[in-house]
């Protein structure tokens, strides 16, 4: 009996302590995240994130490996919201009726522009350059996964992916570092008529 309460008494410290963590993890995201936004990446100390987070540094290491690391896990989960996006937009228009490539892609490239605006502040940060050593490589490998996705959506048309992919990611940057979030939305919306209508 005194074993049993025992192994529940661990069970419980052990959840308690596994929910401590998650929220120290996400807290020091979300510092690194303003501190990333405000100061740049390069600017940003590890203590300025801490202090945010209201954190030890100590707790930082326990969960990254540093700034880098931070910034990473920070593009990781934004790449992961923005895939869950464009897929469940995709998934909407499949289970409406459309089946054609084009129109599938243009729910999925909404969905995405819809992304960076909703969260422009940390797209912004991924497009402007301040980032760790090697995250132009990254940034370049997703692009590449980005457009093997695509591909797949239009079968034996290579340099429409091409063509499609690269107008799109040159209004992702225009939309994301655009000063006027009504303008950006407009020019969204253009874009991607005028991606329909010259694919049409």
């Amino acid at each position: 009996m005194v074993a049993v309460m025992r192994g529940d008494t661990e069970r419980t410290a052990t959840a308690r302590t596994s929910e401590r963590g998650a929220a120290t993890r996400v807290a020091l995201l979300d510092a690194a995240r303003e501190t990333f936004v405000t100061s740049g990446f390069a600017e940003a100390g590890v203590t300025e994130v801490v202090a945010r987070a209201g954190a030890s540094v100590g707790s930082l290491y326990h969960h990254f490996s540093g700034k880098a690391d931070l910034y990473l896990t920070l593009f990781e989960e934004f790449q992961h919201r923005q895939t869950q996006r464009t897929k469940q937009a995709v998934q909407n228009a499949r289970a409406a009726g459309d089946n054609d490539p084009m129109p599938l892609f243009l729910a999925g490239a909404r969905a995405y522009l819809e992304g960076c605006l909703a969260e422009r502040d940390l797209a912004a940060l991924f497009l402007r350059g301040d980032a760790p050593p090697g995250f132009e490589v990254i940034m370049r490998d997703r692009l590449r996964q980005w457009a093997r996705r695509t591909a797949a959506l239009f079968e034996h048309e290579d340099t429409l992916v091409i063509v499609v992919t690269g107008a799109l990611a040159a209004v992702v940057q225009e939309v994301t570092l655009s000063e006027d979030p009504e303008e950006a939305r407009r020019t969204a919306e253009d874009a991607l008529r005028i991606i329909a209508r010259t694919t049409s």
